[in-house]
């Protein structure tokens, strides 16, 4: 089984959701239908990134380390092109 940390776009304000499942499919399709509370005002949404691994642990790791500030740069840094168009 994989785990997944994603990161969606909005289309309405065109800010960032970072988050992390073992169900990408899924997932993605529940923030976009609005049944997720923190992303409901802001959908529809894109994914524009995400990456897979093996340990749910080392997921959620890296989701906590791409919400905070060097992680913040990381994004900006791996979508660069994608992010200034």
């Amino acid at each position: 089984m994989f785990y997944y940390v994603y990161i969606l776009k909005s289309f309405k304000n065109n800010s960032l959701y970072i988050g992390y499942t073992s169900n990408l499919k899924k997932r993605f399709k529940s923030h976009n239908l609005g049944q997720n509370k923190a992303t409901r005002p802001f959908i529809p949404y894109q994914l524009i990134y995400y990456e897979a691994f093996f340990n749910r642990v080392d997921a959620k790791n890296r989701e906590v380390y791409l919400k905070g500030g060097y992680g913040r740069k990381t994004i900006n840094r791996l979508l660069k092109t994608f992010l200034n168009k």
